[in-house]
Formats: structure tokens, sequence, C-alpha cells
């Protein structure tokens, strides 16, 4: 393609700032490790002038999740020369497809990583390093940021091989109908509160949670809310991050466990959770089929349209009123393929996310969630009296007190797929125990990282 060239010389490392959004998951973070990539030399330069001639830029994408495409058509406005071939798949899917895919000869430009570190052990995603100079990337809250670097084959240093396409925060979806029938006025305060809504929304004939749990494990959304409550959260990002020593097998993880075991017993969940698949939650929920939905700020422009006026959020509460929030809450991470045809359009693409007026609109109205990008740059209102103004302030509210954490589902590239998902779906059905589905987890996650 015809460009205008402007070059930018990489630097050799970079200096994290405050960490002002993500703080909990940065305690895992230190100085930035060893640049492992082979795809970003000290000499490597990239291009930021987007030029005027023909560029097909190739995504995978994420089905069920319309930001991506959203944002793709608006670039495609502002930048008519600028198309896209957009594939999506599930996310368990990409999961499987991502390392032969980006190993292809038609790897995509920009793909929506289930995972990082095996990606960049096996050189096979782009270190954005040049760019984080070349676009200023290091001027944005260093927290925003520390999910989306690898160093040493550990997340949380090093170099950045992601950016996010909306920054997205998790909590608990409620129908303000059901939840005046069964006598809920305000959200629960605490773990124990929550759990005696449950208990009056069964006894009133109401169903408590509506929960996916086909493919993917949708239940893990409690249980890991409650697993962030019932021990130090640190812990669990350490995990995530793959720190030396780090383990699942925790009592906090166990009580987290033993606490779904319960509710499955209960019935809070539904009989058939483990058929119901993400849209279907979602089409359950809005139908008026369940008081709670254990969900992401994605879904929030999707239900003020449907659900106008009868839906509020909260994020889970503690053990203990008063307790600070803890949830998970992670970019919706992209990535360009060391072998993408289009890198420097990626990464203009990427900046462009994050620093357009209307592309930060768009994050904002068909995400629902935050935009991220520089500090100074601020966030589009969303209308009053809406489930997503609730969910940008609870944003703003979990960043307050340091309380994100990344998702236990990005620990390794198999562990969802293969452990947190089939011994969770054995777990409601009865047929796993809280003891084996921590140990089978764990087992799995050595396994990987032994390989």
């Amino acid at each position: 393609m015809a460009q205008t060239l402007t070059t930018f010389p990489r630097r050799g490392a970079l200096v994290l700032g405050p960490l002002l959004v993500l703080g909990l998951a940065a305690t895992a973070c230190s100085a930035p490790g060893a640049d492992r990539s082979s795809t970003a030399g000290p000499d490597a330069a990239v291009k930021t002038d987007l030029g005027t001639g023909p560029v097909t830029l190739q995504m995978y994408a994420e089905t069920g999740f319309p930001l991506a495409k959203a944002l793709a058509d608006e670039f495609s406005k502002q930048h008519p020369n600028v198309t896209f071939n957009i594939r999506e798949d599930q996310f368990t899917v990409i999961v499987e497809n991502a390392p032969r895919v980006m190993a292809s000869d038609n790897a995509p430009d920009i793909i929506r990583l289930p995972t990082m570190v095996d990606l960049v052990k096996d050189d096979l995603l782009k270190n954005l390093d040049p760019y984080v100079t070349a676009y200023g990337w290091d001027k944005f809250p260093a927290s925003q940021l520390v999910q989306l670097r690898v160093g040493d084959e550990t997340r949380g240093v090093g170099s950045l091989y992601g950016m996010g396409l909306g920054y997205s925060v998790t909590g608990v979806f409620y129908n303000k109908k059901l939840a005046a029938q069964v006598g809920m006025t305000q959200p629960p305060a605490t773990v124990a509160e929550f759990e005696q809504v449950l208990a009056k929304a069964k006894t009133s004939g109401v169903q408590p949670i509506m929960q996916f749990n086909k493919n993917t494990a949708g239940i893990n959304f409690p249980h890991q809310a409650l697993q962030n409550q019932f021990g130090d959260p640190a812990q669990v990002a350490d995990w995530i991050f793959q720190k030396p020593g780090a383990t699942f097998d925790t009592p906090a993880a166990l009580k987290a466990t033993q606490t779904i075991q319960k509710w499955a017993q209960a019935g809070y969940f539904t009989k058939d959770a483990n058929a119901l698949d993400y849209a279907g939650m979602v089409g359950q929920f809005q139908k008026g089929n369940g008081l709670f939905m254990f969900n992401g700020d994605w879904e929030s422009a999707n239900l003020d349209k449907t659900m106008a006026g009868n839906v509020g959020f909260f994020l889970f509460p503690g053990e203990a009123a008063g307790a600070k929030h803890v949830a998970m809450s992670a970019p919706n991470t992209f990535g360009v393929s060391a072998k993408a045809k289009n890198p420097d359009a990626a990464a203009f693409f990427l900046n462009w996310v994050h620093t357009d007026a209307k592309a930060r609109e768009i994050a904002v109205t068909v995400g629902g969630s935050s935009p991220g990008g520089p500090s100074d740059l601020p966030v589009p209102a969303a209308a009053p009296n809406t489930v997503l103004a609730e969910t940008l302030k609870a944003a703003q509210q979990l960043g307050a007190e340091n309380g994100a954490v990344d998702f236990t589902a990005n620990a390794t590239g198999g562990i969802f797929a293969a452990a947190i998902t089939p011994e969770m779906q054995k777990l409601v059905a009865g047929q796993q125990t809280p003891e084996g589905y921590v140990k089978a987890v764990q087992a799995e996650y050595e396994k990987e990282l032994s390989r």
C-alpha cells in the first residue's frame, strides 16, 4: 500500500507509572522483563501514517460481541481506503484455533486474544513496544496495560503484546421488578445478604440466577466472584499471571466451589444450566425469567434496549459490609499476529480505538465499557437512569478501590476448555466434588506449564 512514511526508533525499555485503573492486577507487576519476541528487534521502526492506498485488514473476533465490527465499520467510514474482512468464532473455538491460524500464511492482522503467554512463547504474537513509543501509549495509565504485558513467560511484566477494545467490568445484573417482588430494595451489602435474596427468590417461585454453562463455563463468573472475596485476590492474580509457586488449590477457591455446589443443589441455577449457552442466558434474562445474571458491562447497551428501566447492576459484595469490591475486569484483548501482512495499519487502528472521539463513544454505547486510553481524555457520558450509566459508575468505583483482577479463564491457553468448563459442568451436575474440582483445575494448570 502507498504510504507517507513516518518512522520512530524503538525504545529499549518501558517505565511503569502510577497505577490508576486496574490496581489489583498490578500486584504482580515489577520492572519490565526481557523482550523475547523475534518480531521486534532493537532497530525496529514503525509507520504511523495510514496512507491512501487500499488496505484490507483481516480481523478474527468473538461471536456475539458487536463492538469489534462497530469499530471496524466506523474506521472504514473515516478511512475509506481501509476495509475489514472479519471472521467470528465462539471464544472456545478461538482458543483452539488461534495458534494454527496465527501460524498460517493468511494470519489475521488483528485477533481476539484468548491468552498471551503461549502465543508469545511460540513467536506468534507481534511485540507492540515500537508502537508504544510511536503513539505515546506509555502515557496511558500503566495499570490499563499491565494485563497485556508478557516478559520471561510471565504476564503482568515486560513487553506489550495486546491492546483493549474496551475495558470491561463484571458484576451482577438484576431484574428490578423481580427484585421488588422478593423484597430486595437495594443491592445486597454482603455475600450473606446476597444468599438471603437467593433463598427468598427460590421460595417465591422466582428463578434466582440465570446463568449459562454450555460450551463455556458461565458459572465461572459467580465462582470467581466468590473466590475473589473469600481470600486474597492478589493470590488469584498471581496464579493467572503464572507467578512461580502460585496455586489454584487454596482455601478461598475451595470455599467458592463449595458455595457453587450449595447453590446448584438449592436450585439457584436452572436445571438446564449445562445446556444453556450465552445467547440463551441473555434471552431468558431479557424475558424476565431470572432475578440475577452474572455478566459484564458489554451487555449494558443491549439490556437498556430490551429491558429499559427494568434492569440494574451492582458489583458483587464482600463477606463483610463495607469490604472493598473485587471484580473480574479486563480489556477485550486484541493483538497483532507476528505474520500479519499489515501490522502498522493494525496498530494505527488500535491507537484510533483509544483516541478518536467517535471510537470512544462506540466503546461506551455499543461495548458498554470504558474506552481506556489517555487519562486526560473524557469518557463519553451515558444517558441517565440507564444500566449503562450504572456499569460505568461501577467501573470507576472499582478503579478507585483498586479492585480489578483478571479472569481465571485467562490463566493458560487451555485451562478454560480443558479443565474449568468440563469440571464446572460436572460440579453443577453432581458428578464432581469441590475438592476434586480445585485439584483438577490445578493439575491441568501444572500440566500446561510443564509443556
